[in-house]
């Protein structure tokens, strides 16, 4: 059964799990799908980056991140509560970090390391997936107490999922936050069933779609549904945006199946998928 991820309060976020007694979904999930997961969802989408406020800072004071932030930080993921960790982050950034640099530079190598740590059989697979959760929890607090990037109404709104059947969280929250953070309107959609994504697509309208594969597996099975989503879309407009590994080894392959866009470098994400909305937009006003 699809999981629908909740619409938006009126102040724009998510209602928000509880970070204390989470249960983990290890059973439900294959040492095979997490792989793909850290490699294949979580990793490209942490390095989708925005243009968030850096705090002020004197001059020549920035911190860096570096190897020895990820080594102190990876081990806590599996050894303390979203609390901590959060304290943790929230220190480095009073140096100077900036929001970019610790979705770019921190969480995501440390995903990566807590990825390399199970496959050297260090941790076992519900330390890893405890830890995901908690870097989730960071991601939300950082973002959330951060004020987005304010935009003159209306906002674009852009509808973020994996393929049907990609089982995920941590990737989606951390696109939506970021294009949210530059002041988009952001919804996410999990699920096992194209039909699901598909009524979400239905019921609301959304100027932009971003799809994301983990492997090329499923490349066959993206041109029907990017084709049956411009089919149902309330806006016969809407933009499709795909990422995603094998995108960015063959970035041709967006043409191919059917999108209008992907990124070669994550950090373009933000500024291709404005240019297609753009774009699509000025296509409506000139039919006007």
């Amino acid at each position: 059964m699809a999981t629908l991820a909740p619409m938006k309060e009126e102040d724009g976020r998510r209602p928000r799990p509880r970070p204390v007694g989470f249960r983990s979904i290890a059973g439900e999930r294959s040492p095979v799908a997490l792989s793909a997961l850290i490699e294949g969802e979580i990793i490209p989408r942490l390095m989708v980056a925005h243009h968030a406020a850096t705090p002020a800072v004197a001059p020549g004071t920035a911190h860096e991140i570096d190897a020895r932030d990820i080594a102190a930080l990876a081990p806590m993921t599996l050894e303390v509560e979203a609390d901590v960790l959060l304290a943790h982050v929230q220190g480095l950034m009073t140096r100077g970090i900036s929001i970019d640099s610790v979705l770019i530079d921190l969480l995501a190598p440390t995903a990566r390391l807590l990825g390399e740590w199970w496959e050297a059989d260090r941790c076992d697979f519900v330390e890893v997936t405890m830890g995901l959760w908690r870097l989730q929890e960071v991601v939300h607090e950082i973002c959330d107490g951060a004020p987005p990037t304010l935009r003159a109404a209306p906002r674009p709104k852009a509808l973020f999922a994996a393929m049907p059947g990609d089982q995920h969280s941590f990737g989606a929250v951390i696109v939506d936050e970021l294009f949210r953070r530059n002041g988009w309107s952001t919804d996410r959609w999990i699920g096992e069933a194209a039909a699901g994504l598909q009524e979400r697509v239905r019921m609301h309208r959304f100027d932009l779609i971003g799809l994301t594969i983990s492997c090329d597996c499923h490349i066959a099975a993206l041109p029907p549904l990017i084709a049956d989503l411009r089919t149902v879309s309330r806006n016969p407009k809407v933009s499709v945006m795909v990422g995603g590994r094998v995108f960015v080894e063959d970035p041709s392959l967006a043409t191919s199946v059917g999108a209008d866009g992907t990124a070669r470098d994550a950090r373009l994400a933000l500024s291709v998928a404005t240019h297609l909305v753009r774009a699509r937009a000025g296509e409506v006003a000139d039919a006007d």
